[in-house]
């Protein structure tokens, strides 16, 4: 009984030890209630006279902190609708572990007294409106190092400065989205626990081969789109061999592929777009070695150059999404892409690709998402086109739960996908030379949601297949040959938000009444004989659509057995009175 007691003693004065801030944490937590504008309704849990560890975002433990015991250990007010600015009393919280402010509309500075802490082992005030020159210490890595730094996307300016190289235990550093500038300063070296460095969306410069990331042991992700530096690709890289993400997009970096690239071994994202890098042929031998690689985006690069036709790239197996676009590429579409079996988007856009539409795309069981825009291809659209298995699926996106290391972006840098399945289903034909029709079957191609054959040289009528395509978004069919009449079950397509089949020779008039009266005249002009209220040239009662039954294809099947049937009895009828009637004229 006395041991049960001692225990229950203990326990409660454990939990009181927990359970209670100081009066010098409650004052600081105050003290930073008072500078906001908008506090999210934190003053209805942070009242006077209640203990701090019970309040809404606080959390408490029991330590001491060079003979001054504390109890807040974390501060995570993450998305609470916050606006004014950051009280420096923060950094005053002598346990204070984890301080995590993002998602919040705070202006101001981050304070000095923050960033110098003593304590904060994760720093989060990513996604405000923050701003002034971030500056590190190193008076406060003497006891508990800083190991999560993310500042993205605020408005922070200046460099980064020298002493980053003391935050030894630091090992996730985002600055990413910000106004950052200047070179790189070599001491980053010295972060050797560094996971990943995210500094996309700024102003920095310089030569990267002034940083020595080779005693990045520990890197896996590096991510630097969109900045000014030059020069080449670093050799220091290739020796980060934990690496699996790596983006160097939309920097004037020039030069080629280091061959050492294969040192990478568990490189699984790569993106070098829009820099000035050349041989791509080079570049595919030296990525052979790169099994892992599942994410390949090297376009606006390689200038000009002849697409490699005849690179073994068996060891390409893993990858799933290759852009290749933009790099005004001469030759045909290679055959080497027909053994990418995992293939799920290929993007061959702005090039002078020429020669015919491969018939083994169907062949690549995967595929969902093609882009074979503003090149040169002729002859016809290929009828296994409608034969690509995922396409078919109704239910495609089951199939496809891989997320991108990073996010990729789209369309000027104004939209990202995390995932593979954000993309679109999507097949753009869009300016080449393609002659012949649209596929009759194209309507099987169920999981469609944007389909662009125009600038072309399509001839033949809409197939009214097209009017199954339930998923469709977007349908562009405009500058080409058609002809005939709008199918009215396009009218039916209720997700169809975008529409353009203008400058053709289609005729008849314009269905109403359905998806077809959500678009302006610019969806249908250039067609002379076209006619409805869209138009405002109203059609002759002789141009009425008639209103035609569906019916299905066993039924149609049905009535003409039974229309050859009646036409097969009738002929033989009439012959028999031919005969009849001739016994009687004919002379003898």
């Amino acid at each position: 009984m006395p041991i049960l007691c001692i225990i229950l003693v203990l326990m409660l004065s454990s939990a009181s030890s927990i359970s209670c801030c100081t009066e010098h944490e409650r004052n600081c937590l105050l003290q930073f209630l008072a500078g906001l504008s908008q506090d999210g309704g934190l003053a209805a849990s942070w009242r006077h006279g209640t203990g701090c560890c019970s309040w809404e975002g606080i959390t408490c433990g029991s330590m001491k902190n060079e003979g001054e015991v504390a109890a807040v250990t974390d501060v995570l007010l993450g998305a609470k609708k916050l606006q004014g600015s950051i009280s420096p009393a923060l950094g005053s919280l002598p346990g204070l572990l984890r301080l995590n402010l993002s998602h919040n509309s705070l202006s101001g500075s981050l304070p000095s007294e923050i960033m110098s802490s003593g304590s904060i082992v994760i720093l989060d005030v990513s996604f405000n409106g923050l701003a002034g020159v971030p500056t590190t210490t190193g008076s406060r890595l003497k006891r508990r190092p800083l190991q999560v730094l993310n500042i993205s996307r605020n408005s922070f300016h200046g460099e980064i400065p020298e002493s980053i190289g003391q935050l030894k235990n630091l090992e996730m550093l985002s600055l990413g989205n910000n106004n950052m500038s200047g070179n790189l300063p070599p001491s980053l070296g010295n972060c050797t626990s560094l996971i990943t460095i995210d500094l996309k969306f700024n102003n920095f410069s310089g030569d990267l081969g002034k940083v020595d990331f080779s005693t990045l042991r520990n890197l896996k992700t590096l991510d630097l789109l969109q900045n000014s530096f030059s020069g080449v690709l670093p050799e220091s890289i290739y020796s980060c061999s934990n690496l699996t993400a790596l983006r160097l997009s939309v920097n004037p970096i020039h030069g080629e592929i280091s061959s050492r690239i294969g040192n990478l071994r568990h490189l699984s994202f790569l993106s070098l777009t829009e820099n000035s890098l050349r041989d791509i042929a080079k570049a595919f031998r030296a990525l052979k070695s790169s099994r892992n690689l599942t994410t390949l985006l090297i376009g606006r690069n390689f200038w000009g150059e002849p697409m490699p036709q005849d690179e073994a790239i068996e060891s390409f197996e893993s990858i799933r999404y290759l852009s290749i676009y933009h790099c005004s590429l001469i030759g045909n579409i290679p055959l080497w892409l027909s053994k990418l079996k995992n293939l799920e988007s290929l993007d061959l856009s702005n090039n002078q690709l020429t020669g015919a539409m491969p018939s083994w795309i169907n062949s690549l069981s995967n595929l969902f998402y093609l882009d074979l825009s503003n090149n040169s291809l002729t002859g016809q659209i290929p009828a296994t086109l409608t034969e690509m298995p995922m396409l078919k699926l109704d239910d495609y996106e089951a199939h496809l739960t891989r997320q991108f290391d990073l996010p990729v972006y789209f369309v000027g840098i104004a939209r990202q996908y995390r995932t593979v399945t954000s993309l679109p289903a999507l097949l753009n034909f869009r300016a080449n030379i393609f002659t012949g029709v649209i596929p009759p079957k194209i309507g099987e191609l169920k999981a469609l949601t944007r389909l662009d054959f125009s600038s072309n040289q399509l001839q033949g009528e809409i197939p009214p297949s097209i009017c199954n395509l339930t998923n469709l978004q977007m349908l562009d069919l405009s500058i080409n040959h058609l002809i005939g009449p709008i199918p009215e079950g396009l009218n039916k397509l209720n997700f169809l938000s975008e529409l353009n089949i203008s400058n053709n020779d289609l005729e008849g008039p314009i269905p109403t009444g359905g998806q077809m009266s959500t678009f302006s005249s610019s969806s249908f002009g250039g067609n002379p004989k076209l006619c409805g209220s869209i138009l405002a040239k109203y059609c002759d009662p002789v141009e009425a659509v008639p209103t035609v039954p569906d019916i299905s294809e066993n039924e149609y099947g049905g009535k003409v057995i039974s229309a050859v049937a009646f036409g097969v009895f009738f002929g033989i009828g009439v012959l028999y009175d031919q005969l009849v009637l001739s016994s009687y004229f004919c002379p003898k």
